[in-house]
């Protein structure tokens, strides 16, 4: 009886438990300033970076931090 209850609480422990999310995040910003700017890597796309830094100037890299799927599209993150 005890190794039933045990398996069932290991069950309900193990369902309530949240799986852990990859980072979504795969580009960086990194903006030009005086002092030395200031880092952004909240992007899901190069076009979503891009868009940050026109006009502000700087350029956009791969997060060294993503976790998620690579699925590279064959652009290069940088823009000057």
């Amino acid at each position: 009886m005890r190794l039933i209850l045990a398996a069932l609480i290991a069950l309900i422990v193990g369902c309530a438990i949240d799986s852990a999310q990859a980072d979504p995040y795969r580009w960086c910003a990194q903006y030009h300033g005086r002092g030395g700017g200031a880092t952004n890597c909240y992007f899901v796309t190069l076009q979503q970076c891009e868009a940050a830094i026109s006009g502000v100037g700087g350029y956009c890299y791969r997060n060294h931090y993503y976790t998620g799927q690579d699925g590279s599209n064959g652009r290069r993150g940088l823009r000057r």
